[in-house]
């Protein structure tokens, strides 16, 4: 794992996601839309001061902005996800569970 390459591209889809141009971001964090490009695409790293500022802005922990787990590969994360599902005791639970994956399957 390319960890620049994977937080970068995480800020990206957080900025996107919550509607801000790279232009509007850099701005508020203060560089330049080239550096933030640079960061996006995992070509540069950011000092500690620029993490916290993008951190306040796209409103998330760095708990959050670590987390890479998901990029497990596919076979280990459905058996895991098959695991938590066994683990379930309440029968509600396993319905809101059924209802949310029959949901992503038909999107």
């Amino acid at each position: 794992m390319n960890i620049k390459r994977e937080l970068g591209a995480k800020i990206k889809r957080l900025r996107q996601n919550r509607g801000l141009t790279q232009e509007q971001l850099a701005e508020r964090i203060d560089i330049a839309t080239r550096t933030l490009c640079g960061i996006e695409n995992g070509e540069n790293f950011m000092t500690a001061e620029t993490l916290e500022k993008i951190m306040e802005i796209l409103d998330v922990t760095s708990t959050e902005l670590f987390a890479f787990d998901h990029l497990r590969p596919q076979e280990e994360l459905v058996a895991e996800i098959i695991n938590d599902i066994k683990k379930l005791k309440s029968r509600d639970k396993v319905e809101t569970v059924y209802k949310l994956v029959k949901a992503v399957i038909n999107e």
